[in-house]
């Protein structure tokens, strides 16, 4: 397995933020081979989430691997982790070469269709600390990312994210900005998206 290093990496420059995606971390017929492997192996769940006080399935599959211990909490649910699998290992390796940051947790998110998506949120629980490093990979149909500051109303960003990429959010973008997967009304295929943290907490 050999990410495309040198595809250049994008700086987006944005206020209060440090982002940096590459297009291409993996090749198209790699990413394939990923997303299919993904999509068979991994044990997929659909939790409730709680909203306004009441419970709604969550409009994604989502499964967590990552060191023994490193549970996860949102939105009133609390995810245990699997142990990490040969494929995801190999991946974080790839990622912490190129970030310089060791991951303990994967975060993994199966949209099944554009009718599945992710809400306006910061990646800021307590267990991620301060400037938390966030890597997220992409596999399968490109899909917007969009994110707004929290104070300036104004500013907003669209990135497609490509199969195959690689977005690091770090520096001080959790505190500044939300981000968000939108629904989408038009008939697309299938996206899984890894996002992976360093846990300082058990």
């Amino acid at each position: 397995m050999n990410s495309i290093f040198e595809s250049e990496p994008i700086n987006i420059n944005l206020l209060d933020a440090e982002l940096i995606y590459y297009p291409h971390f993996f090749d198209k017929k790699e990413a394939d081979i990923i997303f299919e492997q993904l999509i068979e192996d991994i044990p997929w769940q659909q939790d409730d989430i709680r909203v306004f006080g009441k419970n709604y399935p969550q409009p994604r599959l989502t499964a967590l691997f990552g060191n023994e211990g490193k549970s996860y909490s949102y939105s009133n649910i609390k995810m245990q982790p699997n142990a990490w699998s040969p494929l995801l290992e190999k991946i974080k390796t790839q990622i912490e070469q190129v970030t310089k940051v060791n991951f303990n947790v994967v975060l993994l998110n199966y949209y099944r269709s554009g009718k599945d998506s992710n809400g306006w949120h910061a990646d800021n629980e307590k267990e991620l600390g301060t400037n938390p490093v966030i890597a997220s990979l992409s596999f399968g149909t490109e899909r917007t990312f969009q994110l707004k500051h929290n104070l300036d109303k104004n500013k907003k960003i669209n990135i497609a994210l490509e199969h195959g990429s690689l977005l690091v959010m770090q520096g001080t973008t959790q505190h500044f900005w939300k981000h968000q997967i939108p629904k989408t009304s038009k008939p697309i295929g299938s996206r899984i998206n890894l996002t992976f943290r360093f846990f300082i907490l058990m």
